[in-house]
């Protein structure tokens, strides 16, 4: 077979999950906003990227997990997710924990949660989700170990949390992510080719924060420089993420919220090829 695996690559629920991640968090973040972010654009990525002079070691994030509309004979994939890495064009490794929304093709929808630790595999979680719970994710980094958890905060907090160690490569932490995603299939060799975005409206990623040589912020803090990457079908491909683009559909990010720790992914319907 060609195809092996695929890589992942309401406002009073929005309110309720700031509320939670903020008091469960591990660090707290400091409200300091820098107002330059780059642009790139992606054949898969579509969220904001943060590059640091020191070592990113964790990523926290929340998002209400969107609803696909799914349409029979149209098979379409999404993820969104947390990560740290993957970002340069030099990435070997790649470390991420999320949720999808997938459309058969039958028309039919699947929710899932998943982690991935480049160039592994991904790994389903055993967690119940629906469209509209409440997700709130991170991961932490100490040395060759790699610290996985997502809870989903609707469904009673069930709580998935694992620690891994990663050797060849190492993991990566050269940057810091928050995306939506058009997961990639990839063969049992490591080719891999971008999937068809599904349609999910839209997503909002919220008390969104990094550490990096000790220091906590939001995605604005000046200690570090952040992108904003809009997904482009038939865009670049490479790191963000793996093989030539075959996705139509587009997916850009909004501006960040005043306190740079707070923003929306909009899904963008095919546009007729220019002839």
């Amino acid at each position: 077979m060609a195809m092996t695996w695929v890589r992942m690559t309401t406002l009073a629920a929005v309110l309720m999950i700031a509320a939670w991640a903020a008091a469960g968090s591990a660090f707290a973040a400091p409200a300091t906003v820098r107002a330059d972010v780059l642009a790139a654009e992606s054949s898969n990525w579509a969220g904001y990227a943060l590059d640091a002079p020191a070592p990113f070691t964790n990523v926290s994030g929340a998002w209400i997990q969107p609803a696909a509309t799914c349409t029979a004979g149209t098979p379409t994939f999404s993820a969104f997710w947390v990560g740290l890495g993957g970002s340069s064009p030099a990435s070997q490794a790649l470390e991420q924990v999320g949720t999808q929304a997938d459309c058969s093709p039958n028309g039919r929808v699947t929710y899932g949660i998943w982690y991935e630790l480049v160039p592994a595999a991904p790994v389903t979680v055993k967690l119940p989700l629906k469209a509209g719970d409440a997700i709130a994710a991170s991961v932490a980094v100490s040395g060759k170990t790699v610290s996985i958890r997502i809870t989903n905060v609707t469904q009673k907090k069930r709580t998935f949390a694992k620690r891994l160690v990663m050797t060849s490569p190492p993991p990566d932490l050269s940057s810091a992510e928050w995306v939506a995603e058009a997961p990639s299939a990839c063969t049992s060799a490591g080719a891999c080719s971008v999937l068809p975005l599904a349609d999910f409206g839209g997503v909002t990623f919220v008390v969104a924060k990094a550490m990096a040589g000790g220091h906590t912020g939001t995605i604005s803090d000046p200690a570090w420089s952040s992108t904003a990457i809009s997904l482009v079908g038939g865009g670049p491909s490479g790191p963000r993420r793996f093989a030539p683009a075959t996705v139509s559909a587009h997916a850009t990010p909004t501006p960040l919220t005043p306190d740079g720790s707070s923003f929306g992914v909009t899904w963008i319907a095919p546009q007729p090829q220019a002839r």
